[in-house]
């Protein structure tokens, strides 16, 4: 099955730098409501969410945020990588229509763990949506061969 696995932790350096970009949908965010259970009207009445900061609907912040996991765990490091910890900021509205960019690059390796730290960004053009720094558990060839 080591064709469906990504990178192993001797694959990676400081730098590496992976990208997922998505068009969010009308159908994304109610499904993302219907999963997650957030049926906060900002995201799903256009009465309500007009009157609001943002004058009109936004997408879920975490529908925005997962594009992230979709980096880390299908493309750096990809399949078989375990998610440890994600801080997140919420810095700016993303609305159905948006074409989301989600970049994940790795900023410090923890040889003793077999964990690296990444840099965590999502964009909707040029502006920031979301940033924050993730933790990652990706295994060894070492651990493998044992």
């Amino acid at each position: 099955m080591d064709e469906l696995h990504g990178f192993y932790f001797e694959d990676l350096s400081v730098g590496q730098t992976a990208l997922y970009a998505k068009t969010i949908s009308e159908a994304d965010i109610v499904l993302f409501s219907g999963i997650s259970g957030d049926v906060n009207p900002v995201h799903l009445n256009h009465e309500f969410a007009r009157d609001t900061m943002f004058e009109g609907r936004i997408a879920h912040g975490m529908l925005t945020a997962s594009f992230l996991s979709t980096v880390i765990g299908t493309k750096l490091p990809g399949p078989g990588c375990i998610y440890i910890s994600q801080n997140l900021k919420f810095r700016a509205p993303v609305r159905a229509g948006d074409t989301v960019q989600a970049r994940a690059t790795i900023t410090e390796v923890f040889p003793e763990k077999n964990r690296i730290a990444m840099k965590t960004v999502c964009m909707v053009g040029n502006t920031i949506v979301v940033d924050g720094e993730a933790l990652i558990m990706v295994p060894s060839r070492r651990a493998k061969a044992a």
